[in-house]
């Protein structure tokens, strides 16, 4: 493998049911920066069928060029469809870097592909960057139960892979003056290629809010006590227009679901607004929600890691704190 044939940034465009994925905008961002320091072209590739509406979308967030692979057969993801595409037009082009991001379809296609062009992947990266002079990726995520960070790098191989976690990179302002080069690909695919059928698409409806999207999230760790305690934290967050979130002790206690844990081993967020109540403030937990716009911290311990980063931090027991910030709240929406 001759390294110095490897040239260019890409990035691959998520979508479902013909809409972008939020988190594909997100690593477009950060892949700006990173192909701007290597001084590369940076590509979006998007794989699925009638795609049109999603190219400009691409280019206006960042993409220098956007390389498009149509088929009925890519209408639903499939990893034996989309690993074969990828490689495909990867051994072909030959990119230094690919980008996926770590949502439930990037980890399935991320290893495929990485194994499939005998390369490494870091998985669930929250930091990347890059060595100039030696043109390494730096891709640094969470280790040992999110004790420690590791930074990795693929010196021997291209690409070099990564899948990002949502919400850890902001996406670029959106620029409907930028242009760039669209290029459909033939794409090579058959029924046979795929050893799964795709017989009917059916989404589950599920009470869980995303809090990587919230404006405001009102969260709650050990100091809640118990999941009963958690019902005083969901009515300060309704009346807020809000939602709760959970810090990895409240997740591990079986207080709330998973999908609403903060911090390293859950999701990053920045809201406008961050309540934290009972939560220390562990350097896992701060990772990720330390760049919300405003941070309420409520705790009894004054001393509390979490209440240095705070904005505002109230040494108090939260279940004084909140039903009069409730009563309040509602005060001021009577008014109204």
């Amino acid at each position: 493998m001759n390294i110095e044939d490897y040239k260019g940034i890409w990035v691959f465009a998520e979508q479902r049911d013909g809409e972008l994925q939020k988190v594909s905008l997100e690593i477009l961002g950060k892949g700006r920066e990173i192909a701007d320091k290597l001084k590369v072209e940076l590509t979006a590739v998007v794989l699925g069928d009638n795609t049109d509406a999603m190219t400009s979308e691409l280019i206006a967030f960042g993409a220098d060029k956007v390389i498009v692979a149509e088929h009925p057969l890519l209408a639903h993801f499939s990893t034996d469809a989309y690993a074969k595409v990828i490689c495909e037009l990867a051994i072909e082009r030959k990119p230094e870097v690919i980008f996926i991001g770590a949502s439930y379809l990037g980890r399935d296609l991320g290893p495929r592909v990485a194994a499939r062009l005998s390369t490494g992947l870091t998985a669930d990266c929250t930091s990347l960057d890059v060595d100039t002079e030696t043109k390494n990726l730096l891709m640094t995520r969470p280790a040992f139960g999110g004790n420690l960070m590791a930074t990795i790098v693929c010196s021997d191989h291209r690409p070099q892979m990564a899948t990002i976690r949502p919400g850890v990179f902001e996406k670029l302002a959106k620029d409907k003056n930028r242009t760039c080069k669209i290029e459909k690909v033939t794409v090579n695919l058959t029924e046979a290629d795929i050893r799964t059928k795709t017989l009917e698409v059916v989404k589950l409806a599920k009470d869980i809010a995303d809090i990587g999207e919230a404006n405001i999230i009102v969260s709650g760790g050990r100091g809640v006590g118990s999941k009963e305690n958690f019902a005083i934290l969901e009515t300060l967050a309704t009346s807020l227009g809000g939602v709760v979130g959970g810090s990895r002790a409240a997740v591990e206690n079986g207080w709330v679901d998973k999908s609403l844990q903060v911090g390293q081993t859950g999701k990053t967020v920045r809201p406008t607004v961050y309540i934290a109540c009972g939560i220390s403030g562990a350097i896992q937990h701060l990772a990720g929600m330390q760049d919300s716009d405003f941070i309420i911290a409520i705790n009894k311990d004054a001393s509390a890691p979490i209440m240095k980063v705070a904005d505002i931090a109230i040494a108090a027991d939260y279940t004084k704190v909140l039903p009069e910030m409730v009563a309040q709240i509602n005060a001021l929406n009577d008014e109204k």
